[in-house]
C-alpha cells in the first residue's frame, strides 16, 4: 500500500510538474508575443512619425513653392517682400512667422538679386531691412541666428551710429551698401526662406 502511495504520490509531482512547465512555456510564449506586439506597435509609431515628417516637409515645399511664385528664386532662396513698415524687430517676427527670417546676402551676387528684387517688388522704397545687427556686441555684425557676418557690404563711412544704431539697412540708392540704424525705426523689409 506504501509502495501505491509512492507510485501515485511520484505520478501527481510528474503531472504537476508537466502541468508547470507547460504552463511557464504559455506564459513565456505569450509574454514573448507581447513583446513582439510591442515592437510591432513601436514600428507602426516608427513609421507614423517618420510619415508625419514626411507631410510636414511636403507642407513646407509646398509653402516655400508659393512663396516663390509670389516672390522671387535665386539658387537656394526665394525672397518675398513685405506689405508695411514695421520696426526691425517685428520685421523679423514677421519673417519667422512665415517660416523664414530678415534677407542676409552674403555674397556679391546675392546684393545684385536682392536690389533686382527689391526694385522690381517695392517700387520707390529706398532702403530696407536686412536680417543683420550687432546688438550683442558693439561692432560685431551677426545674423538672427547670431552667425558672424563674413560678407560685409557697407556704404562709404558705414556703419557709423555706434551703440545707438545696431540694426542693417539695404540702400537702393547706393546700389545694395548698407548702413546702421536705430532697430525702432520703421522700415520695409524682405524675407529670405532657404529651399532645402
Amino acid at each position: 500500500m506504501a509502495k501505491n502511495g509512492l507510485v501515485i504520490y511520484i505520478l501527481l509531482i510528474s503531472l504537476l510538474l508537466d502541468q508547470t512547465t507547460s504552463h511557464t512555456s504559455k506564459f513565456k510564449a505569450r509574454k514573448h508575443s507581447k513583446r513582439r506586439v510591442k515592437e510591432k506597435d513601436g514600428d507602426l509609431k516608427t513609421q507614423v512619425e517618420k510619415l508625419w515628417r514626411e507631410v510636414n516637409a511636403l507642407k513646407e515645399m509646398q509653402a516655400l513653392q508659393t512663396v516663390c511664385l509670389r516672390g522671387t528664386k535665386f539658387h537656394k532662396k526665394c525672397y518675398l517682400a513685405l506689405e508695411g513698415l514695421k520696426h526691425f524687430h517685428e520685421a523679423n517676427e514677421d519673417c519667422i512667422s512665415r517660416g523664414g527670417t530678415l534677407v542676409v546676402p552674403r555674397s556679391s551676387d546675392e546684393i545684385n538679386a536682392v536690389r533686382d528684387y527689391g526694385k522690381r517688388s517695392l517700387p520707390g522704397v529706398n532702403e530696407f531691412w536686412l536680417g543683420i545687427n550687432d546688438m550683442v556686441t558693439e561692432g560685431k555684425f551677426v545674423d538672427i541666428n547670431g552667425v558672424v557676418i563674413s560678407f560685409l557690404n557697407w556704404d562709404h563711412a558705414q556703419p557709423n551710429g555706434g551703440k545707438r544704431e545696431n540694426c542693417v539697412l539695404f540702400s537702393q540708392s547706393a546700389q545694395g551698401k548698407w548702413s546702421d540704424e536705430v532697430c525702432r525705426s520703421s522700415k520695409r523689409y524682405i524675407c529670405e526662406f532657404t529651399i532645402p
